[in-house]
């Protein structure tokens, strides 16, 4: 049976999937604009450290005030409507509620929201890829042992990308190249809060009706953005990483078949089988025409001649070989999508992305000469970028990943353009997202790597 379908079934025998969500920004704001509009989900509660910012975006999304009046989850379960609190540790310890949706954009938060909801029994949708790039492989182990599923969050580009490795290889396809698109020139790394909107391409009034975040926006255009999710993409589907961070080829969707190939055979790959993330301007800024900016792609190998046949027979989009064919999806919806994991997660069990090793991390790397005494400000800041690594380069240089580079201090010179080590800073060591990520460097060595 068809999710809507299930959906529906849960919608007329009035037993609905129970929702909790924590973070009420832009990203969680776009998924509550699809609640209404869903069959058979009950969004329970709502924990934002700014119920009043909650109640605007709820507002801004066309949510009628009296669905959010419950005074108390009980209440908000009695007439099914939606509890707003500040307290995400009574949201997350309801028995009735089914999947957590963390989308706070906060990594050492999300990590400790996540291990909660775990405690609690909880599934979790987890929007914030950017605890997923450091520890991922751990929260997917930890959910399994609590008997509950962790996944990726449908929407974003990374499940969007799992979604077309795992299409692949179910056919029976080889994957040669998986990632996504982006707007690429090697400046962007440099980019601050300050010039986010030129480079990105939109006025300061349009940010500020779309209510967007200078410095997440810029994690997304420095670089920070792309590595984390291709970080968190390698990690769910086994595939490798470049080993001295991604290359952003520009090119067109017609030549993505032609550049994601090995270099032996005229791409820009080391080999078969990596994350790359596809530029939609060339080295001099030019646009390129019908660019894959906002989209997902695959690249797969025909192995036979039979099945390189079969391309051309239908068209198929291929590089001039035949032998390389890419499936593509332009665009992608963000928070509009997310119900597709939470229907998939509470009514199959099954998540839409989930880390099964640890292939790859995200670095922090200096986006200027740093001093002893500086405050780094995490992704889309003004002081560091994320640079994707192969996990084994990491442990051996002892990478400060980049979800844990916030509010903390650098201890000695670092130059710029330098990835940063843990020797480099001091960290409080207390927290459970620095708990958690250094166990998962003891449990995962180089042979799960």
């Amino acid at each position: 049976m068809s999710l809507y379908a299930q959906l529906r079934q849960r919608a007329a025998d009035n037993k609905p999937i129970r929702v909790g969500l924590i973070g009420a920004g832009k990203f969680g704001s776009m998924y509550l604009a699809q609640i209404p509009r869903t069959p058979g989900v009950h969004l329970v509660g709502i924990a934002d450290l700014s119920p009043d910012a909650a109640r605007a975006n709820l507002a801004r999304v066309g949510w009628e005030p009296e669905r959010t009046r419950a005074a108390s989850a009980q209440e908000a379960l009695r007439l099914g409507s939606t509890w707003i609190t500040e307290d995400w540790t009574a949201l997350v310890g309801l028995d009735e509620i089914d999947i957590i949706v963390e989308c706070t954009g906060n990594p050492i938060a999300a990590v400790e929201h996540c291990l909660a909801a775990f405690d609690n029994g909880k599934h979790v949708v987890n929007v914030t890829v950017e605890a997923d790039a450091f520890c991922g492989p751990l929260l997917g182990r930890k959910a399994a042992q609590a008997g509950v599923v962790y996944s990726l969050a449908f929407g974003d580009q990374p499940a969007l990308i799992c979604d077309l490795v795992d299409w692949a290889r179910t056919c029976g396809f080889p994957v040669v190249a998986a990632g996504r698109g982006h707007k690429w020139l090697p400046h962007f790394s440099e980019s601050t809060p300050e010039t986010v909107w030129g480079h990105y391409g939109l006025t300061p009034e349009q940010a500020l009706r779309g209510g967007l975040n200078p410095k997440m926006f810029n994690s997304f255009l420095d670089g920070s953005k792309p590595s984390i999710e291709s970080s968190a993409v390698a990690n769910a589907t086994g595939l490798g990483v470049p080993s001295n961070g991604l290359l952003y080829p520009p090119a067109s969707i017609e030549d993505i078949p032609y550049v994601t190939r090995p270099v032996s055979e005229g791409g820009v790959l080391e080999r078969k089988g990596m994350v790359e993330v596809v530029s939609s301007l060339e080295t001099d800024g030019r646009r390129i025409p019908y660019d894959i900016r906002m989209g997902v792609w695959v690249t797969v190998e025909a192995e036979t001649d039979y099945i390189k046949n079969c391309f051309e027979e239908y068209n198929a989009h291929t590089d001039p070989s035949g032998r390389y064919f890419t499936l593509y999806k332009r665009w992608h919806l963000i928070g509009l999508e997310v119900g597709m994991s939470v229907a998939s997660v509470a009514l199959r069990g099954e998540p839409t992305g989930v880390a099964t090793c640890w292939n790859a991390d995200v670095v922090a790397t200096a986006k200027r000469d740093l001093q002893a005494g500086e405050a780094l400000d995490g992704e889309g800041g003004y002081t560091v970028w994320g640079k994707l690594l192969p996990a084994a380069a990491s442990r051996k240089l002892g990478g400060l990943p980049l979800g844990l580079a916030h509010n903390i201090k650098v201890t000695r010179p670092v130059k710029k353009g330098q990835s940063l080590s843990w020797d480099d800073v001091a960290i409080d060591t207390t927290t459970s997202a620095y708990r958690i990520r250094r166990e998962m460097e003891t449990i995962f060595d180089d042979r799960h790597a």
